[in-house]
């Protein structure tokens, strides 16, 4: 057969499909129909064709099953052979002798906290070791105002925020940070360490850029985990670092799609005592267009005049920070964490924010005592004069007349994180489980002398992490918390105390 008879036949095959195909009922209203719709477009017809062809095939093709077993079938025995071999990883790591010795020592205070705390051993105690920096924990007026509350509202409202577990007290308490703050609205959650772990990955998601102080607290470090953005750290309140940081992700992204991009910092650092440069931080976020995370946990209620935080303390807009993180549950002696922003900062949180959709509200009672405590910051300005007079005289007693220990804390911070001193941990050599030993060693002797102070604890890890893994190793130091409740002359004996436990303890080590 030649071409021209391959044509020919091609031809009437064309013919006799068309013939074949005008008998079929309908198929007049068919063809008028593609031609009237598509105007010939073949490209259009041939995927429409293709499209329902597929769908023929699917329709046509052999059922299969979806639980066909693909696995290897154990017998009883071997299933429980691997039970009996099987050993679970702890949940975490296993105590040191160390801290079993730490917590055998611990001591147990009996009644209500305050400057002068009593012990389960009968004696009574300088308390500089916890954070009642306005003698509030024994305030009568705050007791007597949660009592009430609590005969009100009752314990707790047994329900999340968002399905019957707000009352009005939160939202008082909301609208008192949001106008203690300037902020335009603000939201309350039940437990401050889950705050910034929630308020972070409700924002910041996978593919996300986070730009970190690599001093940041431990409930940061949990809210980055939990996100599973990409982690820049930038070392600690170093601003030019922080430059080269912002401007090498900005070149890295520049040919990429666009992401979120945030910094993520403390007010004052909880793990150093150091207070952030925020009008420098402020001016590279809108340089290089990032958002901004400020976590004020141990700075709210502390800085600043009225106690309203860093920005108050640097005379930095509140509007310049996009999230203001911080806590009911230290200065202000209450509970539960906030953020304060714009409303759509903190609507976008009651839908999104695990913390505060999936756990029971904050107790009307401490939202009344956060509520009564702003007011009393608000029209006593003589709480913070008279903190930071004690925090003044402290310093005076310890960090100049010490040759053993700095301060690493802000001269505002009523936390003292007192560290050995770099030529001391290098003349002797001391690694981190020694230096612990020797400031645990500190503890007990201030405590045997009355005072009680404790150790800055350090974050945990992961099990089998190692340090390097980690990005930055805190340095042991002691925590002194300072209070109002101890006149200027306790505090110079707390003070001579801490400062002859210390130097007793060093001497000794030689």
């Amino acid at each position: 057969m030649d071409l021209q008879d391959a044509h020919g036949w091609l031809i009437d095959l064309l013919n006799e499909i068309s013939v074949q195909f005008q008998k079929v009922p309908g198929s007049a209203i068919f063809l008028r129909y593609v031609k009237s719709s598509y105007q010939n477009d073949p490209v259009r017809s041939a995927v429409e064709l293709f499209l329902f062809l597929f769908a023929v095939r699917y329709l046509l093709a052999p059922k299969y099953s979806t639980s066909k077993k693909s696995y290897v079938k154990l017998t009883d025995e071997e299933i429980d052979e691997l039970v009996d071999e099987w050993v679970p990883e702890p949940l975490v790591a296993p105590q040191t002798a160390f801290e079993e010795a730490e917590n055998e020592k611990r001591p147990v205070i009996v009644g209500p906290t305050g400057p002068k705390s009593k012990l389960a051993n009968g004696r009574v105690v300088t308390n500089v070791a916890s954070y009642n920096f306005y003698n509030l924990a024994g305030n009568e007026t705050l007791k007597e105002k949660a009592i009430q509350t609590l005969r009100t509202y009752g314990v707790g409202p047994c329900g999340p925020p968002g399905f019957y577990g707000t009352q009005d007290v939160h939202q008082k308490t909301e609208a008192d940070i949001s106008a203690h703050l300037g902020t335009t609205a603000c939201i309350v959650y039940a437990q401050a360490f889950s705050t910034i772990s929630s308020v972070i990955p409700a924002f910041s998601k996978r593919g996300d850029i986070i730009v970190a102080d690599k001093a940041v607290n431990f409930a940061i470090r949990k809210g980055m985990q939990i996100s599973r953005s990409s982690i820049r750290w930038y070392e600690h309140n170093d601003m030019v670092d922080l430059q080269n940081v912002l401007a090498s992700v900005v070149k890295e992204q520049a040919k990429k799609p666009l992401t979120r991009r945030f910094i993520i910092t403390e007010g004052l650092f909880e793990n150093v005592g150091d207070m952030v440069d925020l009008v420098k931080v402020v001016e590279l976020r809108h340089r290089y267009k990032f958002r901004l995370i400020l976590d004020e946990t141990w700075s709210f209620g502390v800085l600043g005049r009225t106690g309203a935080g860093v920005t108050e303390h640097q005379g930095v807009s509140v509007k310049e920070v996009d999230m203001l993180v911080g806590s009911l549950a230290g200065p202000l002696c209450a509970g539960g964490g906030f953020c304060a922003g714009s409303s759509e900062i903190v609507e976008h949180q009651r839908l999104s924010a695990s913390a505060y959709t999936f756990s029971a509200a904050l107790p009307a009672m401490l939202a009344t005592t956060a509520s009564e405590v702003l007011a009393m910051l608000e029209t006593n300005g003589e709480m913070l004069t008279l903190v930071r007079e004690n925090i003044k005289t402290m310093w005076a007693q310890l960090d100049p007349r010490s040759e053993w220990v700095h301060c690493t804390s802000a001269t505002e911070n009523p936390i003292m994180i007192l560290v050995l001193k770099a030529e001391v941990v290098a003349s002797r050599k001391l690694s981190i489980s020694d230096q612990e030993q020797l400031l645990q060693e500190m503890v007990d002797e201030a405590l045997g002398n009355g005072v009680m102070m404790t150790r800055l604890n350090s974050m945990p890890r992961g099990i089998h992490v190692t340090a390097k893994e980690v990005g930055w190793e805190l340095q042991p130091g002691l925590k002194v918390c300072l209070t109002l409740g101890l006149t200027r002359k306790e505090v110079e004996r707390t003070g001579t105390v801490i400062r002859h436990a210390i130097t007793k303890v060093m001497k000794a080590k030689r």
